[in-house]
């Protein structure tokens, strides 16, 4: 069975990066993986005086708007790191929060589909032929957090 996420409030939303769920990368808290991956495209840019604000939007939501916002220039080399910036940010949050680690868990081997109807990077997009690079990445971090679980004890997942 193939299991399909998207909204934060949907089942499995959790998964989704506007979940509920902070972060702590290099010492600094993020309020969710929107935040920190939106701002990340902005590390050494021009425009890296928007990072403030994109880490203290109030919601999710207006971290993407102001990440995607045309007006800004993104680094440069934004096109080569996303998918690891994005793959580091996903395992921090399922090392961090204990219930959904479980969840993620409880999803044995299905395959997991980011069941965006715009996004054919991130997500399968309307017609279902996206690249899902979310649902890989979340696929990959179950496997990285079973190897963890195999090495040594559940506390000290938590970072």
């Amino acid at each position: 069975m193939t299991i399909y996420f998207y909204k934060a409030w949907q089942p499995y939303g959790c998964f989704s990066n506007f979940s509920p769920h902070s972060i702590e990368i290099e010492g600094t808290h993020w309020p969710t993986v929107e935040h920190y991956y939106q701002a990340q495209k902005f590390v050494g840019s021009p425009d890296a005086v928007i990072i403030p604000l994109i880490h203290t939007a109030v919601t999710p939501e207006e971290a993407a708007r102001l990440g995607r916002c045309s007006c800004y220039q993104l680094r440069t080399d934004w096109e080569l790191v996303k998918t690891q910036i994005m793959a580091e940010a996903v395992l921090k949050k399922f090392l961090t929060h204990a219930e959904i680690r479980e969840i993620l868990l409880l999803t044995g081997d299905e395959f997991l589909i980011e069941d965006s109807p715009t996004d054919y990077f991130w997500g399968c997009g309307a017609d279902k032929t996206g690249e899902n690079h979310l649902g890989r990445i979340l696929m990959s971090v179950r496997e990285k957090i079973r190897e963890l679980l195999k090495n040594t004890s559940v506390k000290s997942l938590n970072p």
